[in-house]
């Protein structure tokens, strides 16, 4: 086999780099050890050519759809080409009467949505109870919700869904995950998406976790996702969704770039998608995303498919083998994403975080993951325990606070990743006592390690990056 027939030889080969990989950080015995991210399910580091864009772009940056000088006109084409990318992405077209618009995130991205369908108190949307909190909240804050239940192993059906649209009053809307960020299963979209349109109810799909794994469902209405969820960390997120739903009415932001004509006491908005992005619009993270997604489509879906394949399995099998581990959530398939959560017993899961941290340089995340719903049914906790929890909490005691541990796969991790986080649990579970002493905060649930190893000691502990800051 010469080079050229060489797959790892390709640039696009999997496991690929990403920016940061292989930093060193410190840890409690004095030794730094090469950083392991395993929570690309909340964040993604850069992919080395999405940095690379960003880098080249940042000499032509200049205002956006403002100026008449020659690096604005750089700058317009190149955040309008970003615009056409995430249609493309999302299997749309402005042609097909879709537009794009470019928010911070998915959270934002379905806050807008909510604000612009100009929804009644009366009105219903129906979504699940795995939903990440940004596809819960901003529903309840202006209309009724109806909410598609989910079975012990943390799955329902298209027939579950059905049930619940079928109910009167018809609703205005399904909201419904392409994956969840908590066990990484993916429901049926298309079987989905085709009962709510047999019913006449439009759907959005939050595609924050499906985005950088899988194709779009082309068929759903209204689709969101972030790029800091799929390699291209500078702070952009799209809203796919028809023309017509922002054409009339007043947008989410008022203020400069969303009008024609403004006098004291009159406002012309403009067309969409520019009516929807008031003020100096974030053109650095648009090229990034658009930077992201032709390096996505590059590496292939198949690719990537077969990637998350091995690293789900490796990384399932490992964990499940491991005394006094209990995953949650259904059984690997092709229908999740390469990710585990998982609780230990006896052992909090803020210290399995801590000790993976400090201990081994493995950053996980812990906690309830934004979907507080969900975890609490995939724990089984019984409405006593729920409201005893909930009595410490607004007590201000966070230290019995239910959680698991979560550890997700990215491009870059490799068979050895897995294999360090394994021997790492391994370790943990062993029953031997760790090498230092943690300290509980009664605030915020998290440990930190008793020491005087830089950086871990207490006046480098700082604010933290806890859920709950106090």
């Amino acid at each position: 086999m010469n080079e050229d027939d060489d797959v790892s030889a390709s640039p696009h080969a999997l496991p690929m780099a990403l920016v940061g990989d292989g930093e060193s950080v410190p840890c409690v015995d004095g030794v730094a050890r090469p950083y392991l991210n395993l929570d690309a399910a909340a964040s993604t580091s850069a992919l080395p050519e999405v940095a690379r864009r960003a880098m080249e772009f940042l000499p032509s940056y200049a205002s956006v759809h403002r100026g008449a000088g020659y690096r604005s006109r750089q700058a317009t084409a190149a955040y309008e080409e970003a615009r056409q990318a995430a249609l493309a992405f999302a299997g749309r077209s402005d042609r097909d009467g879709d537009v794009a618009i470019f928010c911070r995130n998915t959270t934002e991205a379905i806050n807008h949505l909510a604000y612009r369908l100009r929804l009644e108190p009366r009105d219903v949307v129906v979504t699940t109870v795995i939903e990440h909190h940004a596809n819960l909240l901003p529903w309840a804050r202006l209309c009724d919700r109806r909410f598609v239940e989910c079975g012990v192993s943390g799955t329902f059906t298209a027939d579950d869904v059905t049930e619940v649209l079928d109910a009167a009053p018809r609703p205005k809307l399904l909201a419904i995950s392409g994956a969840s960020n908590v066990t990484g299963w993916r429901p049926p979209l298309e079987e989905i998406i085709e009962a709510a349109h047999a019913r006449g109810v439009p759907v959005l799909v939050d595609a924050a976790q499906l985005a950088p794994h899988a194709p779009m469902p082309t068929t759903a209405d209204y689709l969101a996702w972030s790029g800091h969820k799929m390699y291209a960390p500078f702070g952009a997120g799209v809203l796919i969704g028809p023309r017509s739903t922002f054409a009339e009415g007043h947008p989410f932001l008022a203020g400069g770039g969303a009008v024609d004509l403004v006098d004291l006491d009159e406002v012309i908005w403009t067309e969409p998608p520019d009516r929807e992005e008031a003020g100096s619009p974030n053109v650095l993270g648009a090229v990034a995303l658009a930077a992201a997604i032709r390096e996505l489509l590059a590496i292939g879906w198949p690719a990537i498919a077969a990637h998350d394949h091995q690293t789900r399995t490796a990384l399932r099998t490992g964990l499940a083998g491991i005394p006094g581990l209990r995953m949650l959530g259904p059984p690997a398939t092709n229908d999740t994403l390469a990710l585990a959560t998982f609780v230990v017993e006896g052992i909090p899961h803020a210290l399995v975080a801590a000790r993976l941290s400090a201990e081994f340089g493995i950053g996980v995340r812990h906690g309830c993951f934004c979907a507080h719903p969900y975890l609490l049914r995939l724990l089984g906790l019984s409405p006593a325990e729920v409201a005893a929890y909930r009595e410490a909490v607004l007590a201000g005691d966070r230290r019995t606070i239910p959680g698991a541990v979560r550890a997700s796969a990215s491009l870059s991790t490799s068979p050895e990743d897995i294999d360090r986080l394994i021997s790492a649990m391994t370790a943990i579970t062993s029953g031997d006592p760790p090498p230092v002493d943690y300290h509980q905060d009664p605030g915020t649930g998290d440990y930190w390690p008793a020491t005087d190893q830089p950086g871990w000691t207490a006046q480098e502990r700082g604010v933290g990056a806890p859920c709950a800051r106090r």
